[in-house]
């Protein structure tokens, strides 16, 4: 099939079908994109949604963002994952604001070279929100592409991104780049599904190579088995107020508030002795498994009460988080979870 054909039909069934009422599309400013593709980056519309309508009622322009404390971003953040997302948006609206008078450059070249914003991101901003000709390559674009061409996985067992690149490069139009980007994510979300396609009623149907080799869905669907790591989490709460330290220099969570983490139960109580804890009053309350996107979390929680706040004056990353009138923090959703329990 020729490459205008191609978009041309995506253009076609984005009319007919596509989404056009998503919070971000009402106003489309070059701000609400971004902040809605950073937000969308490996999470779904449905999820997203409440979360960029809390995030931009609050913040709803560049400036605020920037002047935004990062404690108050990742409290609007918590429970979405993914953390450093939020971290590379206050950093770079920090930049846009200092190097470009707060407004987002709509050169593709300077804008990649900002934090969390990477190809894929450029190009969803300035076709999207200004209808520029770039490409996208997002999960769901690369599927259609990996299926409607039967691309293969190479000797490493990896699909070639470059020839992906080359190929949406050469079938995104020059005029309505943004009505077809739009349709080929709304098309890869909606019927060129992961699991089950809907395949007899793609507009791209009757020449995809998906169906002619349904072997493809042997590659597509070969997931990684997650790896599984266990942690131990000690709760320790004096009258109504919750121990929470900030997760500084860890990689899962990074700036997050959390329990104090151990690698093993005997650390959790070599910490507890070390600050003059009774140890032997420590009860294990639960045992959660959370999912992440490359691990599981086998998470052993542990509660204890104490009669004197006053044993973690040496420690600054830390605060004591008020179970009635809780802190505007970061907090991940298991954490969370646990906190509205207590």
């Amino acid at each position: 099939m020729e490459y205008w054909k191609f978009s041309q039909l995506i253009i076609n069934w984005y009319h007919q079908h596509g989404r056009n009422n998503l919070p971000w599309q009402i106003k489309k400013t070059p701000y609400n994109i971004w902040v809605s593709e950073i937000m969308l980056q490996q999470t779904q519309v449905k999820t997203v949604i409440p979360y960029f309508k809390r995030f931009i009622s609050k913040l709803h322009n560049i400036h605020i963002l920037a002047s935004t404390s990062l404690d108050e971003i990742l409290h609007l953040w918590s429970g979405l994952g993914y953390y450093k997302r939020a971290i590379n948006l206050h950093k770079t609206s920090k930049i846009i604001v200092k190097q470009y008078n707060g407004k987002i450059p709509d050169n593709i070249i300077e804008l990649i070279k900002l934090p969390g914003i990477g190809r894929t991101t450029a190009g969803a901003i300035l076709s999207l929100s200004k209808d520029f000709s770039f490409p996208i390559l997002d999960g769901n674009v690369k599927r259609i592409l990996i299926r409607f061409y039967n691309i293969l996985k190479n000797s490493r067992n990896k699909i070639d991104t470059n020839k992906l690149w080359y190929l949406i490069n050469m079938i995104t139009p020059l005029h309505h780049a943004s009505k077809f980007n739009q349709g080929m994510m709304d098309l890869g979300s909606l019927i060129c599904r992961y699991k089950t396609p809907k395949c007899k009623i793609c507009p791209l149907y009757i020449n995809c190579q998906y169906i002619k080799n349904m072997s493809q869905k042997n590659i597509i669907n070969n997931k990684k088995i997650k790896k599984e790591k266990q942690y131990f989490y000690i709760i320790v709460q004096y009258k109504y107020f919750i121990f929470l330290e900030c997760r500084k220099n860890k990689k899962i969570w990074k700036n997050l508030f959390c329990f104090p983490e151990f690698k093993n139960e005997e650390n959790m109580n070599n910490w507890l002795l070390i600050n003059n804890i009774d140890s032997i009053n420590n009860q294990k309350i639960n045992l959660i498994y959370h999912k992440l996107s490359h691990l599981i979390l086998k998470m052993h929680i542990f509660k204890i009460s104490i009669q004197n706040n006053k044993i973690f004056s040496k420690n600054k990353n830390y605060i004591w988080y008020n179970l009635n009138n809780p802190q505007r923090i970061g907090i991940s959703k298991p954490i969370k979870t646990i906190l509205l329990t207590l």
